[in-house]
């Protein structure tokens, strides 16, 4: 299994972003999906985790309301929709993939990403 993360960027705040995360090798479907994020010196953080049929999503409270994971098992790709960034948003941002739970830990995902870096200024 291989993910590749794409959509990062520089933003004002308050702006969007759309990240992409296509999946090659293994079954998408039959994955849970998971959006992490580190910034510098920090540990890798919840954002957000979607069922493998999409039917139920999660959330960090700090980015709950704001952004918005989905997923096309047509296509192997799930998605963040970040709307509203913020400068403590900044960060490098990873998907995962994972047959374990809770999909909130990072530890029970067994695929990463290499990352896309997000930057939100001022």
């Amino acid at each position: 299994v291989k993910l590749l993360e794409s959509g990062g960027g520089l933003v004002q705040a308050g702006g969007s972003l759309k990240l992409s995360c296509a999946q090659s090798g293994g079954t998408f479907s039959s994955y849970a999906m998971g959006w992490f994020r580190q910034a510098p010196g920090k540990e890798h953080e919840f954002v957000a985790a979607i069922s493998y049929s999409g039917n139920h999503t999660y959330y960090s409270d700090s980015v709950k309301g704001r952004f918005t994971i989905s997923r096309d098992n047509a296509k192997n790709t799930v998605y963040l929709q970040m709307n509203s960034l913020k400068p403590e948003d900044t960060a490098v941002y990873y998907c995962a993939a994972t047959q374990r739970f809770p999909v909130v830990d990072p530890s029970r995902y067994d695929y990463w990403g290499q990352g896309t870096q997000v930057t939100v200024s001022s």
